[in-house]
């Protein structure tokens, strides 16, 4: 059996003296989609950025690959939307892209970022600063970013926030592309039906501590509720 791609282990956070996550251990297989889920506040956001490296765990390990998710050679494999879009507002939407394109060493950049710009409907806004771009605009960009480099781990925050009907087809339509080259991905959101259609497996978080991890199921993606009613 290969080694996961996101290996947790008995991991605590906490924010004074508050636990945000509570002895959470799973692991996450190679080209897989699996979603973590919970209410607000259950500590999705929180082990996510642990995940990504944005954040250290108060005890327990984190591996992405074989190695800690704040080690040098991570940073070019993953890719993270989350709600820090790490986007530069005074550069054009060209701009950030072959910015991010340098710093990952995108082979062929120029036809790279046009073909995000083109994917995500933003290549007439190529010359525009994102800090003049909505918010449903900068989500896509921040999408773009994400799969720029075409990282190994996909890790994504409430991906389909603020994208209109076009680009959550979009971002679905990327996401099972990702598992169909065996990439990986992590992703929380609250939108359980977009969610669960694509999902291989789950993890569910309740007030910090996982509650339930196992395989999707044809119940869930037909009820999407009857995970929460059956597992919280």
């Amino acid at each position: 059996m290969s080694a996961p791609a996101i290996s947790v282990r008995k991991v605590w956070k906490y924010f004074g003296d508050f636990p945000a996550v509570r002895d959470v251990s799973f692991d996450v297989a190679r080209g897989s989609v699996t979603a973590l889920l919970g209410r607000n506040g259950a500590g999705k956001t929180t082990l996510l950025r642990m995940v990504a490296g944005l954040s250290r765990p108060s005890q327990g390990q984190l591996q992405v690959g074989d190695s800690s998710p704040r080690a040098a050679n991570n940073g070019a494999r993953l890719g993270v939307v989350g709600h820090g879009q790490w986007l530069y507002d005074d550069l054009t939407a060209e701009e950030n892209l072959q910015f991010f394109a340098r710093l990952y060493s995108v082979a062929e950049p120029a036809s790279t970022i046009e073909s995000w710009l083109e994917q995500t409907s933003l290549a007439s806004f190529r010359r525009s600063r994102v800090g003049e771009f909505s918010r449903g605009m900068r989500q896509r960009l921040a999408i773009a970013r994400a799969f720029l480099h075409e990282p190994d781990v996909l890790l994504l925050d409430e991906p389909w926030t603020a994208l209109d009907d076009r680009a959550i087809d979009l971002l679905s339509s990327l996401l099972t592309g990702a598992h169909q080259t065996q990439r990986t991905v992590l992703l929380c959101s609250h939108q359980l039906v977009e969610t669960l259609q694509l999902a291989t497996d789950l993890l569910v978080l309740d007030r910090g501590r996982l509650v339930f991890a196992g395989a999707n199921s044809d119940e869930f993606k037909t009820s999407p509720q009857s995970l929460y009613q059956r597992v919280l």
